[in-house]
């Protein structure tokens, strides 16, 4: 997200130079990946002066030059050389002076002494389009008699650089999606390092409601999806372009001009974090504007001139009779605001994060609006943003306004409250950070201290802040402006290196069998976890039931969470064949996951839901192949099995400890069901079955091993090691 530095001057009396303000927001989580300067004026008009001509005669060897002597503020008269029709003596003007580097679109050329036509230069009178302020080139810029010579331009004309920061937003720190924002946070570091953090933000209290009559009217249907909804009407407006100043801001930050209106409302959300909608009045038929679900497979055409078909799940802003908008993602076709508008609808709102979300990835829209929405934004904050947009309105584009804000908030959404232990501050930051630097870094951050104990704090987080409801996520924050540099490193260290846990062993065991297969020609494929659910459709024995659902899948090819690692190798399989490599021995160790709706209880969300790991092995093709001293041989079922044993005998599970049972099913032709003396089932070896091959376009024998990574660990530590001294006498052979 781009930041503008001077944009944020504007609500901080901010000290710090553009790269201690970009190291400042580093340091409290707002990663800053880049600074650049940009003017308003290429060049920044550095090197050109304001002069006035003192005298002008004809060039002897021109008909059309003239040569001019101007005094440029040093009191010594500097001969230029001029083919302005309209240079004359007694004009204020601007020079460029010798060295000055001069803009023409992407090209530049660089002012030098020289002499024209015999007569010396030293110098060029400047017409608009040469500077960059105009794009007339009818003669030389004339100022009027109150510009100082000596004046530098860029001081005349008021050209100020501007740098741009480079900000890294995380997905949670929407908040700091704006220049207020930022700006906020901004002034929590400055307070806590002892520098004025006094916050400003423009005033809306000349705001007042107006008495015509005919102002929009609204009504919300689906409270779930849009909990508050504000709204003004101004009538006779005039569209036109935004003043220099606006366009300089957009355009700096990267966003194109259109027209004052557009431009305001971009404007608003950029300086807020706040998204509008202006709708032209004449397009809400009927005088009320309705947020609500249209039918599923409606048809709408948006902003873009592209036909979208609806879901019954997103959320439209709608007249008496069509959508106008797909609410908080993208305007419609006819709710735009054009040259031909006079009356405006401002919509301010607060739409439910998921709603949004789910709306704009079923479309494939990402917009500056959606990515707040779906982030959180702050619903308190709408009746100040719609008074702040109001006013920009009547004073860029006229206007009067039609009644009062239309405020539809049925539900208050208040702020959270969270409990803060002093003690759990010092165990977490690793450091006891006194009480009153504590309350005084929650209170720069806006976050209300409610009730105070000896022990605790009894807080109120403010609205805008959805990624902070619980302890922890207070003390992230409080650490994060107290400073993660001035949190020491202890010279002890208390620990046993020594100690391995579980997870250590396992991980020793899983790289013991990997290299293990590895070392038996197998190679090791890594597949996705999520796989489409038409696998599990026709299996009884891992019905589609069963299947963990993802509640807003990217598409219907990975729709749900796999229940056995055998579709991925296939997949795998197949992608080989058809490049002509058909002798494959494959292995992975993946998670499994399962859904058993027996299982729920409504007092624990995850009771039905399980994740195991299991290890696949996959073989196909031939054994032998292209041998001279060996006739080509086809891989086999018993082949497989000795590889699965030797991963037993390497665990050191004995054999006899286990139970192998020949069965069928709907996945294998035939298979051996491994399970232990206790019923425990470890896994199975078998034959894929010919449906499911000819489903994955296989048309050769594939032998499937899957076995259960979580019980082997578990079997293993039953294995008991022996052993004995070395003899100390040689052997002896005859």
């Amino acid at each position: 997200m781009n930041i503008s530095y001077n944009w944020l001057k504007d609500f901080l009396n901010l000290p710090l130079s553009p790269q201690e303000t970009a190291a400042a927001l580093t340091s409290i989580g707002l990663e800053t990946g880049g600074i650049e300067e940009v003017q308003t004026i290429k060049g920044g008009l550095e090197g050109l002066v304001i002069g006035k001509v003192l005298t002008c005669i004809d060039h002897p060897n021109s008909d059309h030059l003239h040569i001019t002597t101007v005094d440029l503020g040093d009191s010594v008269p500097t001969q230029i050389v001029c083919g302005a029709p309209n240079v004359a003596a007694g004009q204020h003007v601007v020079v460029a002076t010798v060295g000055t580097k001069l803009y023409s679109g992407d090209e530049s050329f660089t002012i030098k002494k020289s002499k024209i036509r015999g007569e010396e230069s030293n110098g060029m009178i400047c017409a608009e389009d040469e500077i960059g302020i105009g794009n007339s080139h009818d003669g030389i810029i004339v100022l009027p008699e109150t510009a100082v010579p000596g004046t530098p331009a860029k001081e005349y004309y008021n050209v100020k650089s501007d740098y741009i920061l480079e900000v890294d937003i995380t997905p949670n720190r929407v908040d700091a999606a704006s220049h207020y924002g930022v700006a906020r946070d901004l002034a929590a570091y400055l307070k806590q390092n002892g520098m004025d953090g006094t916050l400003k933000r423009p005033s809306v209290d000349s705001f007042k409601a107006g008495q015509t009559s005919g102002a929009i009217d609204i009504s919300i249907e689906n409270t779930e999806a849009c909990p508050r909804y504000c709204g003004l009407t101004i009538k006779g407006v005039k569209v036109t372009d935004s003043p220099e100043w606006m366009k300089n801001r957009l355009s700096a930050i990267g966003l194109r001009p259109i027209n004052n209106i557009v431009d305001i409302t971009n404007y608003v959300l950029h300086e807020t974090g706040q998204p509008l909608h202006c709708f032209d009045t004449r397009y809400i038929s009927g005088g009320t504007v309705h947020v609500k679900t249209l039918p599923q497979n409606t048809k709408f055409v948006t902003l873009d001139g592209v036909e979208r078909t609806l879901s019954d799940k997103d959320l439209m802003i709608c007249n008496d009779t069509e959508g106008m908008c797909i609410a908080g993602v993208f305007g419609g076709l006819k709710s735009g605001v054009t040259t031909e508008t006079t009356d405006v609808f401002l919509e301010c709102a607060y739409f439910h994060p998921t709603w949004i979300r789910k709306t704009a990835r079923r479309h494939g829209l990402n917009t500056d609006a959606s990515f707040r929405y779906e982030r959180g934004a702050d619903p308190n904050n709408l009746e100040y943003v719609l008074k702040r947009t109001a006013l920009l309105v009547q004073e860029l584009a006229g206007g009067e306004i039609a009644g009062d804000i239309i405020d539809c908030y049925p539900q208050t959404i208040k702020k959270f409250d969270v409990t803060l232990r002093y003690e759990k501050i010092n165990t977490l930051i690793g450091k006891i950070i006194p009480k009153e630097t504590v309350k005084n870094i929650l209170n720069s951050l806006e976050i209300d201290i409610i009730n105070e104990s000896e022990d605790a704090l009894q807080l109120q987080v403010p609205t805008y802040r959805v990624d902070v409801q619980r302890d922890v996520d207070v003390i992230e924050d409080i650490l994060r402006i107290y400073g993660y540099n001035n949190i020491e490193f202890s010279d002890t260290v208390h620990s046993s290196l020594s100690y391995k846990t579980q997870t250590d062993i396992n991980h020793r065991m899983y790289n013991l069998i990997a290299e293990q297969l590895t070392g038996c020609g197998f190679n090791e494929i890594m597949n996705n976890s999520l796989t489409k659910s038409a696998y599990y459709a026709q299996l009884s024995t891992l019905p589609e039931t069963n299947c963990v659902r993802l509640l807003n899948p990217l598409s219907n090819d990975l729709n749900v969470m796999r229940q056995t690692l055998l579709f991925g190798g296939l997949e795998s399989i197949a992608y080989n064949v058809n490049r002509r490599r058909t002798n494959l021995k494959f292995y992975e160790f993946g998670n499994c996951y399962f859904y058993n709706e027996t299982k729920s209880d409504e007092n624990d969300v995850l009771a039905p839901y399980s994740e195991e790991m299991y290890l696949g092995l996959w073989l196909t093709g031939n054994r032998v192949s292209g041998n001279w001293a060996h006739a080509d041989e086809k891989s086999s079922f018993f082949e497989l099995k000795a590889y699965v044993e030797n991963i037993f005998i390497r665990l050191g599970i004995a054999k006899n400890r286990l139970i192998f049972e020949q069965k069928s099913n709907d996945i294998f032709s035939a298979y051996l069901h491994i399970s232990t003396a206790g019923g425990k089932q470890i896994g199975n070896i078998g034959i894929v079955s010919k449906k499911i091959l000819k489903e994955s376009n296989i048309d050769t024998d594939v032998y499937f091993a899957e076995l259960n990574w979580n019980l082997l660990m578990k079997e293993s530590k039953k294995n008991n090691i022996s052993s004995s001294e070395i003899s100390k006498f040689p052997p002896v052979k005859r």
